[in-house]
């Protein structure tokens, strides 16, 4: 259903008041477009079979078919033009209908409240579509199916790297630390991303001896950088080793084999991993946090879990998900979420870092809330290891 985002621009609006759509169909016409404005569901399902439009425009209030509905069944007929939802409702109203869509796998222009200024609705028109990711969807790529000869040969011959990215103080800019990244760049298939190895090492069994090699990597380059400046090192770990309690004694050989103490590194896990068993995790995050190593609970805030099991394991740093901090500037909801999550964290004496930060008005946001570490594109991309000390170098004289 509709034209791949191909051919003409050509804007179909759904809307019951026949004069606001007439109204939008001027704008879009302004803008180079041509418009056809419908009054009901079904003309506006036969036109899109008959007419192929680049782009949608759906008020969410209908007397009949309502705008949820009607994002229902282009995501059922895999609908490729750019929509835009449009209607009177409030925000959060709004906000849940643009998860709705992403959700569907249908293609965001974004979302607009009535009434609205004609640049504000071209600015829609002319933006790139978001496609289940809120940073931008990405295209399918070919799924390589990961073996554990794949994996063995990876971590043999060194196809195995890792990215690091910046973490900052909110406040100061001053660089803390690195998050460190797997990469994995193949021979024959190239970019093989880490949820697609990573998950493949968890059910063949090998996570350990990947989790061990990939340690080993971070913490020999984090062993030179360290005397550039007392950094931190935050690095990802699974939650199948979370059930291994000799996990924390082989990472402490393997700090001291390169000699970075354990207090420099931050350990991170996702909040989902860390809570589905916290009767497990509990005595392995101990013993983690009795050898120095400090705990991070990532992508807190999308999981389902209990304060009180928050509480009960011994993390010291909480990181609220990306999610929020893409929405921050135009959700007030987004915001509230920050807001609380933050004072949580510091009721609970921990950092709290924001992953996600691409642009100042996110990073104001985070200030102005009180988060105290942030990282995201706004700060720097993941870079290899070769391009940090140049990057610190020169943010340093352009301090």
């Amino acid at each position: 259903m509709g034209n791949e985002l191909s051919g003409p621009k050509r804007l179909l609006i759904l809307d019951d008041e026949a004069d606001v759509g007439a109204t939008i169909a001027n704008i879009a016409r302004s803008a180079g477009f041509e418009a056809l404005s419908v009054t009901s569901s079904d003309a506006f399902f036969a036109e899109i079979n008959a007419w192929s439009p680049s782009h949608l425009a759906l008020d969410l209030v209908m007397p009949h078919v309502d705008g949820i509905e009607v994002l229902r069944r282009l995501g059922g007929a895999a609908c490729k033009a750019c929509i835009i939802i449009t209607s009177g409702v409030g925000s959060r109203v709004l906000d849940a209908a643009k998860r709705s869509a992403l959700e569907h796998g249908l293609i965001l222009s974004g979302v607009v409240s009535k009434p609205f200024t004609p640049s504000k609705f071209r600015a829609l028109l002319a933006g790139p579509g978001v496609a289940n990711d809120p940073r931008g969807g990405r295209a399918p790529r070919h799924e390589v199916v990961v073996d554990a000869d794949m994996l063995h040969a990876a971590m043999e011959g060194r196809e195995l790297t890792m990215a690091y990215q910046p973490k900052t103080d909110c406040r100061s800019g001053r660089v803390i630390g690195f998050e460190a990244l797997a990469r994995w760049i193949h021979p024959i298939h190239g970019v093989i991303p880490p949820d697609r190895f990573i998950v493949a090492a968890e059910h063949l069994g090998l996570m350990d001896p990947l989790t061990a090699h990939l340690f080993d990597i971070a913490l020999d380059w984090f062993r030179e950088i360290r005397t550039f400046s007392d950094y931190i090192l935050s690095f990802n770990i699974s939650r199948s080793s979370l059930g291994d309690i000799a996990f924390a004694d082989r990472l402490a050989r393997q700090c001291t084999h390169h000699e970075v103490p354990p207090e420099r590194v931050i350990l991170e896990l996702t909040e989902t991993s860390a809570l589905a068993d916290p009767t497990t995790s509990l005595d392995l995050l101990t013993r983690l946090r009795v050898k120095g190593f400090r705990l991070s609970i990532d992508d807190f805030g999308v999981g389902y879990s209990s304060i009180a099991q928050l509480v009960r394991l011994p993390f010291s740093e909480l990181k609220i998900d990306k999610s929020f901090v893409f929405d921050a500037a135009a959700s007030s909801e987004s915001r509230t979420i920050i807001r609380t999550m933050v004072n949580l964290g510091h009721s609970l004496d921990l950092t709290v870092t924001a992953e996600g930060v691409e642009d100042g008005d996110a990073l104001k946001i985070l200030t102005d809330a009180g988060c105290d570490l942030a990282q995201g594109y706004f700060i720097a991309r993941p870079m290899p290891a070769t391009a940090v000390r140049p990057w610190l170098e020169a943010r340093e004289g352009g301090a």
